[in-house]
């Protein structure tokens, strides 16, 4: 009987360490401890610790509850806001020091790796298309002006969440998350 495969204990140690520490500051050795694995397993199951990036970003996504965005039942804009809110409280509870691995990635390595740039793009154009399709449905539902580009909407509030994470993360404070709440809900969504 051959032996298990370590891959799952490699992916999410990878994942972890990732959105701890970072790219960078991340090594294959670092993977390998945390996963109880010698550095050559990793290498069995990934080609390169970018390929294992791509991976972690997968993980990551899967974290984002975007189902939250789906629930039927529940006004757009609702659901919307529940998403962000979901989103800002794990940002709370680990003291604002992970942010979105995706945004962490995109500014980190981007410029570095076509790899990863393109998969954190991909990952921000799946966001991007799910807070529109919410964004219509408040359109349609009447929440919303009908005026309102909503794609150019969409893609400003995932920005303006990106900078919310950084500056919460600069600030040690829940001041920016508080400014993105009153900003895209109150004045830009009203």
């Amino acid at each position: 009987m051959g032996r298990a495969s370590k891959r799952e204990e490699i992916a999410q140690a990878a994942f972890q360490q990732f959105h701890a520490r970072g790219f960078n500051a991340t090594g294959i050795n670092d993977i390998t401890k945390v996963a109880g694995v010698p550095k050559g397993s990793f290498y069995n199951h990934f080609s390169s610790k970018e390929e294992s990036a791509v991976e972690a970003l997968s993980r990551y996504a899967a974290t984002l509850r975007f189902e939250v965005l789906t629930t039927p039942g529940r006004p757009p804009l609702e659901r919307l806001r529940a998403h962000f809110e979901f989103l800002s409280r794990d940002t709370v509870e680990h003291g604002f020091v992970r942010g979105c691995l995706a945004g962490n990635f995109g500014a980190e390595v981007a410029d570095h790796s076509e790899q990863i740039r393109s998969a954190v793009k991909r990952g921000f154009d799946r966001w991007a298309s799910q807070i529109r399709q919410v964004l219509i449905e408040a359109q349609e539902a009447g929440d919303l002006d009908s005026s309102l580009d909503v794609a150019a909407t969409a893609l400003f509030v995932l920005s303006a969440w990106e900078g919310t994470l950084i500056a919460a993360r600069a600030d040690k404070s829940a001041a920016p998350v508080d400014a993105f709440f009153r900003t895209v809900f109150d004045i830009v969504l009203r």
